[in-house]
């Protein structure tokens, strides 16, 4: 049984552990013609690796994806497409300490409890390492997105760590990119950083909440009754490493709204497409794409490896103490933003890849139609 892969159409397998030799993914689905550029799939992973600042690990890994197949003369061939990224910075001495010990809070004790075995060093493969190959892979999705949609847009950012977060009011997307943080709300960005520099500094760790938005997505997307594009992008956003809890739109507050206050009414635009009063449902209705936002949010715990003494059993069962060695991240939600962005790609191109494969150019058309057709099978989303 393989479960290291998602998705359907757009299919990847990720492979390799923290203290390996390398990490990758395995990409197939990837359309033949797509130009793949190693320099723009290095942009995306730039963003994610460690030791860019002080608020994440200061391992030091280069990153450096290489393609191994599916390509020729710069462009996809059709065929599954090999991304593998070398380990060049492991300490895995560090570790010594915690081969018998489990950490608290960490998949330590239930990789064991289920596999009989696990490697010790540095979390083998529960570690966020592993996000490296999905970045990766992301990369891939939105270099096909740019050649099938290219009004996709995907965009992501934190909106709050530990009890601090931006004020939304102050809301400024120039800001992204100008912290550490990819936070938009410059205020808020300094006081994440001397928050973090305390919690650093006490060896201790705090999560965080991440936005992923994508704009320009078509209308038309999702296959319900369990294939419904929020059940994917939840499923996906979930299986990113210390991912506790995962938003759709409104998320939990929706369950506070009346139905009058939750509902986004809907008018017909100057174009002649549906525009709506607001986005409670973050572009996604009934599993299937609105044309609106979609609006995902995700809570990254906080990382399990500390420099506090926790209490903690060993595998013959006696209770002891643990601090984790090394180097951590003192908020691991800082560098799973390029992550849920690489994750929203890799499932938007997949479900357009199954609309395009099973509707075409079907699907409702809103608006008057030639011949008088009212809604009818005219021309799709995607047509």
């Amino acid at each position: 049984m393989s479960l290291n892969s998602f998705g359907h159409l757009f299919r990847v397998t990720t492979w390799g552990e923290s203290h390996g030799p390398a990490l990758g993914a395995t990409v197939d689905g990837v359309p033949p013609g797509i130009a793949v550029d190693p320099e723009l799939l290095q942009f995306w992973l730039d963003r994610r690796k460690p030791g860019q600042s002080k608020y994440t690990t200061q391992r030091r890994e280069p990153d450096q994806v290489e393609i191994l197949s599916g390509t020729f003369e710069g462009r996809s061939t059709g065929t599954p497409i090999q991304l593998m990224i070398r380990n060049t910075d492991q300490r895995s001495k560090d570790y010594g300490d915690i081969a018998e010990k489990f950490r608290p809070g960490h998949a330590d004790i239930t990789y064991f409890q289920k596999y009989g075995i696990r490697d010790y060093r540095g979390g083998g493969r529960s570690s966020a390492r592993e996000t490296a190959a999905r970045v990766a892979a992301g990369g891939l999705a939105r270099a096909v997105l740019g050649r099938l949609a290219p009004s996709v847009e995907i965009k992501g950012y934190m909106t709050q760590v530990g009890p601090h977060g931006i004020d939304r009011a102050a809301f400024d997307a120039a800001q992204i990119e100008e912290n550490p943080f990819w936070c938009p709300d410059a205020g808020a960005a300094q006081t994440w950083a001397d928050y973090l520099d305390g919690l650093r500094k006490s060896g201790n760790s705090v999560g965080a909440v991440v936005e992923i938005v994508a704009r320009g997505v078509p209308a038309g997307l999702g296959a319900p009754v369990y294939g419904k594009l929020d059940t994917d992008l939840a499923a996906a956003m979930m299986s990113i490493n210390a991912v506790k809890a995962v938003e759709i739109g409104e998320g939990m507050a929706a369950a506070t709204l009346t139905g009058e206050e939750n509902a986004d009414e809907i008018y017909m635009g100057e174009d002649g497409q549906p525009v709506y009063s607001s986005n409670h449902a973050g572009g996604i209705l009934g599993g299937i794409s609105t044309g609106q936002e979609i609006v995902v949010r995700f809570a990254v715990k906080p990382t399990s490896s500390i420099l506090r003494s926790r209490k903690t059993i060993t595998k013959t069962g006696e209770e002891t103490e643990i601090i984790t060695k090394g180097r951590h991240d003192p908020c691991v939600g800082i560098r799973a933003v390029p992550v849920g962005e690489a994750m929203m790609a890799c499932v938007i191109l997949d479900h357009l890849l199954l609309h395009r494969g099973q509707i075409g150019d079907a699907g409702g058309k809103i608006g008057p139609q030639e011949g008088g057709n009212q809604g009818g099978q005219d021309e799709g989303p995607l047509g």
